[in-house]
C-alpha cells in the first residue's frame, strides 16, 4: 500500500515542474559540460552546474527555510564568509614576486579596472539603481570572490546572475581576450621582446609586503580591509616560511572545501523563477561589456607605457591587469609567442596580473565605501 503522502508529493513535483525548470536544468548541464569536456574552470562550474540542477527539481525542500541550500547561503554568502575564506587560499597560492620585481606593473593593474566604473555608468543609464549597477560593474574585475562579496552586500537579489557571469567570463579568458588584444595592438607591438632578468626579492620584502599592503589599502579604502586582509593573510602564511602546514591547508583543504560549498550555493540561487528574466540577460551582457572594457583599458595603458619607454614595454601585458590569475598572464604570453617565437612575456604579465588582484579588491572596497550603508 503506497502512502498517500508520498503519492501527493510525487504528483506535486510533476505538477510544479515547468519549462522554466527544464531550461535551467539544461543550463546546469551546459555548465557541467564546459567543466568536464572543455575544462573551463571545472572546480567552480561543476558544483555550480549540479547546484543549479538540484535547485530546479520541485518540492525537494533544499531551498526552503531550514533546507540544505538555505543553510549554506545564510552561513557563507549572506554573511560574506565563503568569499573571504577563499581569499585566504588565493593569497597562499599567489606569488607576488613578479610584481615586487617590477613595481610599475601596479599601474597596469589599476588601469585595467576602468571597465568596472564605465559599466557602472552604462548600467545606471539602462535603469539599474546605483547599487545594482555597481555590483554588475565589478564583474569586469574578473574576480569571482570580490564580485560575490560586493553583490551580497549591495544587490543580493542579483547575486546569482552576477556570480555566474563573473566565473563564466573568468573561464572564457582564453576565448574573450585574444581577439581584443589583436584588434587593439599592431603586429609590431605584439612582437616587442621584453627581456626577463630575474631580480631577487629578499625574504624581508616578501614578508613585509602583505603587512604593508593590508595597512595601506585598509587606510585608503577601509571597506576593502576584509578582502585585502584575508588575501594578504594567506600570502603571509606562504611567505613566512614557518607555518608550512597552515599554508598548505589554506592552499588545499580550506580552498577546496569552501569552493565546493560556494559553487553549490551559487548554483542553488539559479532557480527558474529568479534567473529566467530579461534582467538576467542584461546582467550577463553588461558583465561581458565590463570584462571587455577592463581588457581595453589595460591594453590602452600598456600602449601608453610603450610610447613613454620608446618601445621597451609590450602593450599586451596590460591585458593581464585583470584579476583572472594566472590564466590571463598565460594568454598574454601565448599571444606574444604567436607574434614572435622569441618573446617570453609570462613573468612580466604575471606582475600585471597580481597587481590586478589587488586593484580589483581595492575597487570593490571603494565601491562599498561609497554605497554601503
Amino acid at each position: 500500500m503506497i502512502d498517500p503522502k508520498v503519492t501527493a508529493k510525487l504528483v506535486e513535483g510533476f505538477v510544479n515542474f515547468g519549462w522554466g525548470h527544464l531550461i535551467m536544468i539544461a543550463v546546469g548541464g551546459i555548465l557541467i559540460f564546459l567543466a568536464i569536456v572543455k575544462e573551463y574552470e571545472p572546480v567552480l562550474l561543476l558544483p555550480i552546474g549540479i547546484g543549479c540542477i538540484m535547485a530546479n527539481i520541485p518540492v525537494t525542500g533544499m531551498t526552503d527555510a531550514g533546507g540544505l541550500f538555505t543553510i549554506l547561503y545564510d552561513m557563507g554568502i549572506k554573511n560574506e564568509l565563503f568569499p573571504l575564506l577563499i581569499f585566504i587560499g588565493i593569497g597562499a597560492m599567489t606569488d607576488f614576486g613578479p610584481l615586487l620585481e617590477r613595481p610599475r606593473t601596479v599601474l597596469l593593474g589599476a588601469a585595467a579596472q576602468f571597465g568596472i566604473f564605465g559599466t557602472l555608468l552604462m548600467a545606471t543609464l539602462l535603469g539599474f539603481d546605483i547599487n545594482q549597477a555597481a555590483s554588475i560593474g565589478i564583474i569586469g574585475s574578473a574576480d569571482g570572490p570580490t564580485s560575490i562579496y560586493v553583490a551580497s552586500i549591495l544587490a543580493p537579489d542579483l547575486l546569482a546572475p552576477i556570480a555566474v557571469a563573473a566565473y563564466s567570463y573568468m573561464s572564457l579568458v582564453p576565448i574573450i581576450q585574444p581577439p581584443i588584444m589583436r584588434a587593439l595592438t599592431t603586429p609590431a607591438e605584439r612582437a616587442i621582446v621584453m627581456p626577463y632578468t630575474e631580480k631577487p626579492v629578499s625574504k624581508t620584502t616578501r614578508v613585509l609586503f602583505p603587512i604593508v599592503t593590508t595597512l595601506v589599502c585598509g587606510l585608503i579604502a577601509p571597506m576593502s580591509t576584509p578582502l585585502i586582509g584575508m588575501l594578504m593573510f594567506g600570502n603571509l602564511l606562504r611567505e613566512a616560511g614557518v607555518v608550512e602546514r597552515l599554508s598548505s591547508a589554506a592552499q588545499n583543504e580550506l580552498v577546496n572545501l569552501v569552493t565546493i560549498f560556494l559553487g553549490l550555493t551559487i548554483g542553488s540561487t539559479m532557480s527558474a523563477g529568479k534567473f529566467l528574466t530579461a534582467q538576467t540577460l542584461f546582467i550577463l551582457g553588461m558583465g561581458l561589456v565590463a570584462f571587455a572594457l577592463d581588457t581595453v583599458a589595460g591594453l590602452g595603458f600598456g600602449k601608453l607605457l610603450c610610447i613613454v619607454t620608446r618601445g621597451k614595454v609590450n602593450p599586451l601585458i596590460g591585458a593581464a591587469g585583470i584579476s583572472a590569475f594566472p590564466m590571463s598572464a598565460r594568454v598574454v604570453n601565448r599571444v606574444g609567442l604567436e607574434a614572435n617565437p622569441n618573446n617570453f612575456l609570462l613573468m612580466h604579465a604575471m606582475g600585471s596580473n597580481t597587481a590586478g588582484q589587488i586593484a580589483s579588491v581595492m575597487a570593490g572596497g571603494a565601491i562599498l565605501a561609497l554605497l554601503a550603508r
